[in-house]
């Protein structure tokens, strides 16, 4: 598909920012969605939160990349702050579905944000894309936020939900306080190691989205992780092999309970997720393993 007018929400984020660069180094024209006014004419007003985004300036855009949403692990998971996290997701994809659903000439393709949380604790069970959505907190705010986007699909619009892993990055997201960690030789296995951990470089992050996003035909949900899914057991021993850092440390579940809570689960739990219709698009990985992900996050 033939692209050049491309708008990303969510533009200041791990994945929105490396978007933003990726397509500009290509030669794409980007415009960011902000929730101030704009200053300058790559800018578009939105409001996620009051479902308000200024559908004009979306005409004559091609694609919406979504990738806009409160940090999931930056804090504690009050009832306030799950409220922001959910807000910050379910709302502005709404405001975007239904603004284009408003146009006469809406984008061909909506491309929004997701995560391997749907399937919540999977065990050492393998799910691809065909899997039921899991019980709890993530699982329900993964199934609502995929639902928000309903109308740009009823309008006609190509849209691709992209259910991420746990992005390996030098800054941002889950790597990004592991790598300080580790370089401090204070890092260690969480609970007892055994649970899955299914991980997507950046690099990779950023190509499976642009390849999504150009290919005809592909819609619906995919899993945006590695091919092979490693324990956390196995990544802290990689996280030590690359930083040449020793890795001693255990942090017990119950200490990881107290400290962050319900967001515990998540660390401790299991999520074996295989990206079965991204290869079967064509995809293919320059860093399907933990080792070449880590080294490639600290080029």
């Amino acid at each position: 598909m033939e692209l050049s007018r491309i708008a990303v929400a969510g533009a200041s984020g791990l994945i929105g920012g490396a978007l933003v660069r990726s397509l500009t180094a290509d030669g794409y024209e980007v415009v960011r969605l902000v929730r101030r006014a704009p200053r300058a004419k790559d800018e578009i007003r939105w409001d996620p939160e009051a479902r308000f985004v200024d559908a004009a300036s979306l005409a004559g855009c091609d694609a919406v990349l979504n990738f806009a949403g409160a940090n999931v692990g930056s804090r504690r998971w009050t009832d306030a702050y799950k409220t922001r996290i959910r807000c910050s997701r379910v709302l502005g994809t709404a405001a975007l579905a239904e603004a284009m659903a408003s146009m006469d000439q809406p984008p061909r393709v909506f491309v929004n944000g997701s995560a391997i949380g749907y399937y919540g604790e999977t065990g050492d069970r393998v799910v691809d894309e065909s899997a039921p959505h899991g019980e709890g907190f993530l699982p329900e705010l993964c199934v609502e936020w995929e639902g928000a986007a309903a109308p740009a699909e009823r309008a006609g619009v190509r849209t691709v939900f992209v259910r991420t892993g746990l992005v390996v990055a030098r800054r941002g997201g889950a790597w990004g306080r592991l790598f300080p960690l580790f370089k401090a030789g204070l890092g260690g296995r969480m609970g007892d190691g055994r649970q899955y951990w299914s991980f997507v470089s950046l690099h990779d992050e950023v190509a499976a989205i642009r390849h999504l996003m150009a290919a005809e035909g592909l819609s619906g949900p995919f899993n945006v992780t590695a091919p092979e899914p490693v324990t956390n057991r196995e990544i802290t021993a990689a996280m030590g092999r690359v930083l040449h850092r020793p890795t001693l440390f255990t942090v017990p579940a119950p200490v990881l309970r107290t400290v962050l809570g319900e967001m515990a689960g998540d660390v401790l739990g299991s999520a074996r997720v295989v990206p079965k219709r991204l290869l079967e698009s064509g995809f293919s990985f320059a860093f399907p393993d933990i080792e070449g992900a880590v080294r490639a996050a600290l080029r």
